[in-house]
């Protein structure tokens, strides 16, 4: 009885993770075609061109072999951020509630802090510029430019997404720990039931203000306008993306359109109390939060410049206190 159990759990759970997965990629296509195309009056690509074709497309692209002190590594890195981010769904399903130690939030965040740690290895682990060696000034004593500083563009890239994980990422987690004041627990099979009984945390002036934080927290984990200063591209192009060819440029295209999805999952467990199962009509509330969050950040972003320090801190100083007041006001 037990072992056919786990088998229909497993079942049901790649099941959600396939259906989930498909509709993901239609995320890209969307937010490109239904949203930046008509606010800039085009007629903009495809639905299924950036999230469908683009990686079949990369697959069949060749490799480049970048110069890296760890090329293993560097090559693994979107496939373990991809991993990551199918850990955080699958930790979302019901199914995955009766391991508590995945079923927390404690877990959650600690996926998300991996996911964020890869953007800094990609800009530090790339030595080159489009797969060619940067060439540097003599070093040598006599040289015309002995003192020069030495530098890569990737290295603007790591510093800046070492900088969004210091502080540019802490309003999110205030606002994934906010639902916490009320079901007083940190496992996600209580802040759901807490939700189905009470009604959902969203609802609530405490749920309303965390709301908007973790919006702007979605924003700056996809790295998205005006939060894409790790990528900006007038000055590191793309970012740590930008030597990433072929295969290993498809998964980081699947792995975004899959993450805004995760991320919208995210919100429906802990702002709604509905998880991502296939079996049950919640599916079509975690379908339609992620278009939601998709048609909303393709707004945003199509109006916003890129954030300079200058107008990031303020803007991630001003969430992290609404944060906070969600938090302070749960409690009260």
């Amino acid at each position: 009885m037990f072992t056919n159990t786990l088998i229909d759990s497993v079942i049901a759970v790649i099941l959600t993770v396939l259906v989930c997965f498909v509709i993901s990629t239609l995320l890209p296509g969307i937010e490109r075609k239904y949203i930046h195309a008509r606010i800039q009056q085009r007629i903009g690509p495809i639905v299924i061109a950036p999230g469908i074709m683009a990686p079949i497309k990369f697959m069949f692209k060749e490799n480049v072999e970048i110069s890296s002190p760890v090329p293993g590594l560097y090559k693994a890195l979107p496939i373990i951020c991809f991993i990551v981010v199918l850990c955080i769904f699958v930790a979302l399903t019901p199914y995955a509630y009766r391991i508590p130690a995945l079923a927390s939030l404690v877990a959650i965040v600690g996926f998300l802090k991996v996911e964020e740690i890869c953007y800094v290895l990609m800009g530090a682990l790339s030595k080159s510029v489009m797969s060619v060696n940067m060439p540097f000034p003599d070093q040598i004593k006599g040289a015309a430019h002995n003192n020069a500083s030495r530098s890569f563009i990737e290295d603007i890239s790591a510093r800046r997404s070492l900088r969004m994980i210091t502080y540019g990422s802490f309003p999110l987690y205030l606002a994934l720990f906010a639902p916490v004041t009320a079901a007083g627990s940190i496992f996600l099979p209580d802040i759901v039931a807490y939700q189905q009984a009470h009604g959902p945390f969203l609802f609530t002036l405490a749920g309303g203000i965390a709301a908007i934080v973790f919006f702007i927290g979605y924003m700056i984990l996809l790295n998205e306008y005006p939060f894409s200063i790790i990528k900006a591209k007038s000055d590191v192009i793309e970012g740590p993306y930008m030597e990433y060819a072929a295969k290993y440029r498809a998964v980081v295209v699947v792995t975004r359109g899959f993450f805004m999805f995760v991320l919208g999952a995210l919100f429906s467990v802990l702002f709604i109390g509905v998880p991502p199962n296939i079996f049950s009509l919640g599916i079509l509330v975690n379908i339609a939060v992620a278009l939601i969050f998709v048609f909303m950040m393709g707004i945003f972003s199509a109006f916003s410049p890129v954030f300079t320090n200058r107008q990031l801190l303020p803007t991630i100083l001003g969430a992290t206190l609404l944060g906070i007041l969600a938090i302070v006001v749960g409690l009260l």
